[in-house]
């Protein structure tokens, strides 16, 4: 009944996510029980889940196909991060704010660009095998990215943020990744088959927390952030979509690198705003309005490359 329910809850987890944090935005009570404190610890939860999806085949593609890894790496932390300070600078926007969205260019891809891939019919090893390189390298890249861009606007706490990516990140995936391995196969297909629940459960609870805590922030923003918001994410899809055509990519390949650059963990941005930033209370407001965001744009934009394969691109 769990497998059901977890397999039901991932299939329309975009849905859900934004159904959530729609009544969170508009009834902000609603999700006030949920204390901020909690991000980091449901982040945690979300990450020991993409831990136990892992294994060693996830880290042997860097060795067996380097050169979609290091594209990938390198797209990642080079164009959603400029993209983030182009936009910033382009729309005007404040010290906080424009922390706030270089922080979610500065962040590695989340699990949700793994489900996107799949439900796309792309290439769910390249998009796994992204992630989870990317997200190691997070703790290193994502602060010094961060501080090189900011360094002229802001105080950038890099020590702060990457103890923070340490513990919220990588310990859990780490702590994940072993308990996979010593899984029995049974146990590994029960836990992966729940995964979806728990991990959409959590996704939701971070939403509802920080779109409701920040709900006034976010009305007083205007339309400027939100356009700041969609424009960083369709441009990171189109980005890396061209990216794999200059590349000469296959079709599956060029799904997951443009779904991996244009989705952000941006629970993670939220969380480091609120660790690096501590007196920018607006650096948390663009990842709380990417989180809803790109699960919307992810699904839809889903949908559309389902339409397409090898074989009816061959064909043309």
């Amino acid at each position: 009944m769990l497998e059901k329910i977890s397999a039901v809850i991932g299939k329309y987890m975009a849905f859900i996510v934004v159904a959530v944090a729609a009544l969170a935005l508009f009834v902000p009570k609603s999700a006030l029980w949920i204390d901020t404190s909690w991000i980091n610890y449901l982040l945690m939860v979300v990450m020991l889940g993409m831990g136990l999806t892992l294994d060693l085949n996830d880290f042997k593609l860097v060795f067996t196909r380097p050169k979609d890894i290091l594209v990938g790496c390198l797209a990642q932390f080079t164009i959603m991060p400029l993209l983030a300070f182009g936009l910033s600078k382009g729309f005007g926007l404040g010290t906080a704010l424009t922390a706030g969205v270089i922080l979610v260019g500065t962040c590695p891809g989340g699990t949700s660009s793994n489900v996107m891939t799949y439900l796309s019919k792309g290439d769910v090893a390249l998009s796994v095998g992204m992630t989870s390189v990317n997200t190691v390298l997070a703790p290193l890249l994502t602060p010094l990215i961060s501080y090189l861009l900011l360094k002229t606007t802001v105080r950038v706490d890099v020590w702060a943020m990457f103890l923070s990516i340490i513990q919220v990140v990588i310990v859990p995936l780490a702590v994940g990744f072993i308990i996979n391995r010593f899984l029995g196969k049974h146990a590994q297909k029960t836990v992966k088959n729940c995964l979806p629940l728990v991990s959409v459960t959590a996704i939701c609870l971070i939403a509802a927390c920080v779109v409701s805590h920040n709900s006034e922030r976010i009305f007083k923003t205007g339309a400027v952030v939100f356009a700041v918001v969609i424009l960083h994410n369709l441009l990171g899809y189109i980005c890396g979509f061209l990216l794999a055509k200059v590349l000469r990519l296959d079709m599956s390949k060029s799904k997951a690198l443009s779904i991996e650059i244009g989705m952000q963990n941006s629970g993670l941005a939220t969380s480091l705003a609120a660790t690096a930033f501590p007196k920018l209370a607006m650096a948390t407001v663009p990842g709380a309005i990417f989180s809803v965001w790109h699960n919307i744009s992810g699904a839809v934009l889903a949908g559309i490359f389902r339409r397409f394969d090898d074989k009816k691109t061959e064909e043309r």
